[in-house]
């Protein structure tokens, strides 16, 4: 009697392509494998990873988490990651803990990695990830209790601070230590971290500190119903006095979504103005890009500030340029 083709466990045959399946060899990638010049593995890998605009960090194809800077971290910081081994058919995956995004990757495209190595590699990134999660949470809290140690020695912002004078606008209850005045950052209702402003206008946040969904408030002696939702201290100031509206700081673009949808959260029926920087002189003008998108999110208006006619010279930006500018005009008028 002939054998049953679709019972028997022989090369092409149902029962080896089952087994395939199963993860259980490795024969037919080992073959595939040894097709394969392993010597240029990590390069062809590093080549994928620059592609995907993650940067071009140096290989070690060990199978574990590496962790490397990407062209948009600060330094420092460490958001991108990879994992690359050269068992079976060589394969990895990488990807950014800051964009969520992740990406897998073969040297042999055509082919399939088995269940194992699909699975090692699910589990290698979870690994990565929760150890990743808990040093952000410990560096977050860390820093919230430098945050609160600066804040019992600190005191009140002086309102002839150079750069609040530069600005016009006054301290709306900021705290000033040394020659920086001192913005906190709330989350949750919590300081996460403190903004420093110097004299020059130059800004940095306090090390390991939270800063995304994380704002500052000016409320004190509003007159309008409106919210708005601005990014700098001097701008939410600046529309905060002209206006009359309690305002957000939000601190940057990249920062004004996940503030936005905290404060549709804190005022579900409020209106809410996005109030854009207008960065025209910077390519892809991510300050009225990032405000249209968070406007667009939670379903408020969305307010630019238009430079047309006025001087352009100093390349204007934001709403404090605009209304200096405006003041400048009206007061040449009057003359």
């Amino acid at each position: 009697m002939k054998p049953d083709p679709q019972n028997e466990d022989g090369p092409g045959t149902n029962g080896a392509e089952e087994e395939r399946e199963r993860g259980n060899t490795s024969r037919d990638y080992t073959a595939s494998s040894a097709r394969l010049n392993l010597w240029r593995v990590p390069s062809e890998f590093a080549n994928a990873i620059a592609a995907a605009g993650l940067g071009a960090p140096a290989i070690e194809a060990d199978g574990k988490i590496h962790r490397f800077r990407g062209p948009d971290d600060r330094p420092g910081c460490r958001n991108c990651w990879y994992l690359l081994h050269l068992d079976g058919i060589p394969a990895g995956a990488f990807g950014s803990w800051k964009t969520g995004e992740q990406h897998t990757w073969t040297a042999a495209p055509g082919e399939r990695l088995s269940f194992r190595q699909q699975a090692d590699i699910r589990r290698l990134v979870a690994q990565a990830k929760a150890q990743r999660d808990a040093e952000t949470r410990d560096r977050h809290a860390e820093a919230a209790k430098r945050a609160a140690a600066i804040g019992s020695y600190d005191g009140p912002a002086d309102p002839a601070h150079p750069y609040l004078q530069a600005k016009q606008v006054a301290p709306h209850g900021l705290r000033q230590q040394g020659i920086a005045l001192l913005v906190p950052v709330m989350v949750g209702g919590s300081l996460s971290s403190i903004q420093h402003i110097y004299p020059d206008g130059s800004k940095r946040f306090l090390a390991g500190g939270r800063i995304s969904g994380g704002f500052y408030l000016i409320d004190d002696a509003t007159r309008r119903p409106e919210i708005l939702i601005a990014e700098g201290f001097a701008t939410a100031a600046t529309l905060h006095e002209e206006i009359g509206a309690a305002c957000y700081c939000a601190f940057n673009a990249g920062n004004l979504l996940s503030v936005a949808r905290a404060v549709r959260a804190l005022h579900p029926t409020a209106p809410i103005i996005l109030c854009a920087d207008n960065d025209a002189w910077t390519e892809g003008n991510p300050g009225l890009t990032k405000a249209r998108a968070a406007a667009v999110d939670i379903g408020s208006r969305l307010l630019v500030p238009d430079f047309t006619g006025m001087d352009l010279s100093g390349k204007p930006t934001d709403w404090n340029d605009w209304y200096h500018l405006r003041h400048q005009a009206q007061g040449r008028a009057a003359a």
